[in-house]
Parts: structure tokens; C-alpha cells; sequence
């Protein structure tokens, strides 16, 4: 009986498909199913059928693959057109933005481009509104600036709450100012120096007695407070136009709400 195993071994270990380079030689290919003749072992007390409600959730699951793989692989037109418009936005704000920083292009001209945008700031045109409304003596007087000190207050709370809304940032990494702080501009969009010089334009247009070449100058300086802003990189393009559609319906909502006289006359005798 030992001989008989010894022999068996020796077999074994001249056989040449027992070496490592013919081993994959003896085993059956990966996905092959199994031979028939092994059913006799899976009809067996161990084989048990998968359950019914496997196989259920693989095919629900196998038909939601193939349209979730369908949306993240071909997207709406809607989604790619605005994400074109929103990079060709963010590329220009940013070739436009020469007086961003101190290592820009036109830095030397950043103080002169910040004073322009200054005379669109909020805080200015509310303490001049004032002071003028203090100073006047004419009841037509008072009730336009009273109406325009009324547009100014609807336009920083509009701008506030729009810019909280949205929180978007602007093309460069630059922190607003005191200014900006005190009148609660401090994100990009929409842009209020422009909501509030486009507002403004158009309300001394309408009600303001001015010479052509005024009226000329007030719209020049609308479209130079919107577009100091995005030189320095405070705002994007969008913002600023955003800026200027808005500041157009502040006017037309004042102009739907204008207060009389009377009302004016009151607030200014209660103040």
C-alpha cells in the first residue's frame, strides 16, 4: 500500500500539466456555467433558490441604472446653455477687471476708479437727500426729495436682501469696505451702485428740468458707477446689469407709489 501511494506521487509530479505554467490549463474558464451533471449536488438539502425578493429589487434596480447614467451623461440644454453664459460671464468680468489689485494693469488709476464708484454709494446720496430736504423751502421741493429719499431706502433694502439671498461672490477675492459694510453690499450680485445710479438717472430725468447735454452727462454717469465696478472686481458683468434692470423698477414702483404733498408735508412735520 505504501508503494502504491509512493508510485501515485511520482505520477503526479512528472505529469507536466501539474506545473505552474499549465495549472490555469486544468481550471475552467471564469463565467462558465457548471456541468450538468453537478445538479444532482445543488438539489441537495444545502442549495436553496435566491428569494424572490432579491431578484426583484436587481431588476428594479438594473432599469433605474441605465436612465440615471442617460441624465448625468447628457445633460439639458437649458443646464449647458447657462453654464456657457456663466463662464463667457466670469471670463470677461475677470479681462475687464484691470484695477483689481495692486499687481493689475491699470493700478495706478484703482483710486480714480474707486471715487467714481463712490459717487454712486449709498451713503452719500441718502446724507445729501437729507440735507437738501432740510434746507428746502419749496413744497414741490420737498416732495421730490422726499420721494427720493424714499426711493433710496427701497433700493438698499432691496439690494440687502437680494444680495443675502443669493450670496454670490465676486470675480476677485476682494473685501468690500466700510461704506459697503454700512449699506449691507457686500456680495456681488445684483451690483447697487448701479441699481441706485440707474435709478437715480432716471428719476432726475423725469422730474428734474435739465439741458441736453445734462441729461447726456447723468446717463454717462450711470454707465461709468456700473462699469468702475467691475474694473476694480467687485462685480461681474450680469451683476451690473442685473444692477441697472433693477434700479429701472425701483423707479417705475416709486413713481406708482408717489406721495403727495400732503403726505410729504405730514412725514416732514412728524420728523
Amino acid at each position: 500500500m505504501p508503494a502504491s501511494q509512493s508510485r501515485a506521487r511520482a505520477r503526479d509530479r512528472n505529469n507536466v500539466l501539474n506545473r505552474a505554467e499549465f495549472l490555469s490549463l486544468n481550471q475552467p474558464p471564469k463565467g462558465t456555467p457548471e456541468p450538468r451533471s453537478s445538479g444532482r449536488k445543488a438539489s441537495g438539502p444545502s442549495a436553496q433558490p435566491p428569494p424572490a425578493g432579491d431578484g426583484a429589487r436587481e431588476r428594479r434596480q438594473s432599469q433605474q441604472l441605465p436612465e440615471e447614467d442617460c441624465m448625468q451623461l447628457n445633460p439639458s440644454f437649458k443646464g449647458i446653455a447657462f453654464n456657457s453664459l456663466l463662464a463667457i460671464d466670469i471670463c470677461m468680468s475677470k479681462r475687464l477687471g484691470v484695477c483689481a489689485g495692486r499687481a493689475a494693469s491699470w493700478a495706478s488709476a484703482r483710486s480714480m476708479v474707486k471715487l467714481i464708484g463712490i459717487t454712486g454709494h449709498g451713503i452719500p446720496w441718502i446724507g445729501g437727500t437729507i440735507l437738501c430736504l432740510v434746507k428746502s423751502s419749496t413744497l414741490a421741493g420737498q416732495e421730490v426729495l422726499m420721494n427720493l429719499l424714499l426711493a433710496l431706502l427701497l433700493d438698499i433694502m432691496t439690494v440687502a436682501g437680494v444680495q443675502k439671498l443669493i450670496k454670490r461672490r465676486g470675480p476677485y477675492d476682494t473685501s468690500p469696505g466700510l461704506l459697503d459694510y454700512l449699506t449691507m453690499d457686500i456680495y456681488a450680485f445684483p451690483a447697487g451702485h448701479a441699481s441706485r445710479a440707474a435709478m437715480v438717472s432716471k428719476f432726475f430725468l423725469s422730474h428734474l428740468v435739465l439741458a441736453v447735454p445734462l441729461r447726456i452727462l447723468l446717463v454717462l454717469w450711470a454707465f461709468c458707477v456700473g462699469l468702475s465696478r467691475v474694473m476694480i472686481g467687485r462685480h461681474h458683468i450680469t451683476d451690473v446689469i442685473s444692477g441697472f434692470i433693477i434700479g429701472y423698477f425701483q423707479f417705475r414702483l416709486v413713481e406708482l407709489v408717489w406721495m403727495s404733498s400732503n403726505t410729504c408735508q405730514m412725514l416732514i412735520s412728524a420728523w
